[in-house]
This record gives structure tokens, C-alpha cells and sequence, in this order.
């Protein structure tokens, strides 16, 4: 199985070294191959493969959406609609627009960013999962030895299982809170942990579910 991941950044260079790490082949896709940081970044991880975005839908057996909101339909769309056919696409994006200066939900109540993409791309197998935590306890979901919890909605049971084994092997413990627009809870719950690094300066915290 091979990970093609859309996106650049801290997020998709996270995911693409955790994926490395498993033993998958992985593609790091950019708007621009040549830019200064992806370009150092390949250097130090030469086992990543780097590609445009429509090189990395391509090559991806399972897609990995790591874009900031106000480029994600744009990204979509260089991608290629055809390369999300029939492919599990995992939607780590927030819809956060920054206007204000501060972060802010762009979409919310009877929408969200996961609702969207599925819209846009109706013949991809789109999982909201990833999005409620920093990238840095993306690919290593514990504190102190104990598992915290990802909260995951899609469609497609079947994609929700094989993102849920991805989860697993990342030390989450995972929660399928249902369809695609449970897209509309977890994306405020992201804003839940953005807000309270905001009032508080920290960016370390993350939450765990707990229960008797």
C-alpha cells in the first residue's frame, strides 16, 4: 500500500516520516518541487519520494489531505478528480480562515471542511481523522505510556477500518463517531485545543477520553 500525501507543511511532513517509519512507501506532494524547504526537507528524509500533486494522487493507494483550508479546493483540483477515484482520502483539514488574526472556523453548524471535500470529490472515500491534535502527536498517540483517543466519521466502514489500523499502529486508541458530518464536531473540537493554547501559551496538551 502506498501513502501519497497532499501538503507540505509540518502536518504532511509528520505523517510522511511516520509512514516511513511503518515501512510504506510514501510521496510528499507540493505545489512547487523546487522550493527551498521541501527541497532541504527531501534531503534529510531522501527515502520520501516528492511530487506535484496530481504525481502524488497518482501514486497513492491512500490519500492524505493536509492542506490549509483557503488552498484545499485548489489543491483538489491541481490533484486531478480522477486520481481520488474509489481511493480512501483521510481529511485532515480545518477550516480555519485568519482574518481576525486569530483562528477562526470558516464553516460551522450545518457544514463543515469533511462535508465539502466528500462534495467534491463524491467517488473518493473520504475519513475525517488526524485533525484534532498538533502534527507532532499525529504519528505517536501517548503520554506517560497511556493511549490518547482519535475520533474519526466517514462513510465508507470499510476506509473508516483500514484508517482506524493506521491509528493503531500510531498508538491511538480510535472512536468512529459515525458518517462525514460528524465533520461538524470534531472540526470545533480542533478549535478546542487551538483556543486553549491561545489563552494558555501551551502547545503541548491534547485531551483523552476517559470513562468507568
Amino acid at each position: 500500500m502506498k501513502i501519497g500525501i497532499l501538503g507540505s507543511g509540518n502536518v504532511g511532513q509528520t505523517l510522511a516520516i511516520g509512514f516511513l517509519k511503518l515501512g510504506y512507501e510514501v510521496m510528499l506532494g507540493t505545489r512547487n518541487t523546487q522550493k527551498e524547504e521541501v527541497l532541504k526537507w527531501s534531503n534529510e528524509n531522501p527515502t520520501c519520494k516528492i511530487g506535484t500533486f496530481a504525481d502524488t494522487a497518482d501514486f497513492g493507494d491512500v490519500l492524505f489531505l493536509c492542506t490549509i483550508w483557503s488552498g484545499t479546493e485548489s489543491a483538489i483540483n491541481l490533484s486531478g478528480v480522477n486520481n481520488f477515484k474509489n481511493k480512501i482520502l483521510v481529511d485532515v483539514v480545518n477550516p480555519l480562515e485568519f482574518s481576525s488574526g486569530v483562528p477562526k472556523l470558516a464553516l460551522g453548524f450545518n457544514d463543515s471542511a469533511g462535508e465539502q471535500i466528500q462534495k467534491w470529490l463524491p467517488e473518493a472515500k473520504v475519513v475525517k481523522a488526524f485533525n484534532i491534535i498538533t502534527a507532532s502527536y499525529m504519528t505517536n498517540g501517548m503520554i506517560d505510556g497511556a493511549k490518547l483517543d482519535m475520533f474519526i466519521a466517514g462513510n465508507d466502514i470499510e476506509a473508516k477500518k483500514i484508517v482506524a489500523g493506521f491509528l493503531d499502529a500510531f498508538n491511538w486508541n480510535t472512536h468512529d463517531l459515525g458518517n462525514i458530518e460528524q465533520s461538524r464536531l470534531l472540526e470545533p473540537f480542533a478549535m478546542l485545543w487551538i483556543t486553549h493554547g491561545v489563552v494558555t501559551g501551551n502547545w503541548s496538551h491534547a485531551f483523552k477520553l476517559v470513562g468507568r
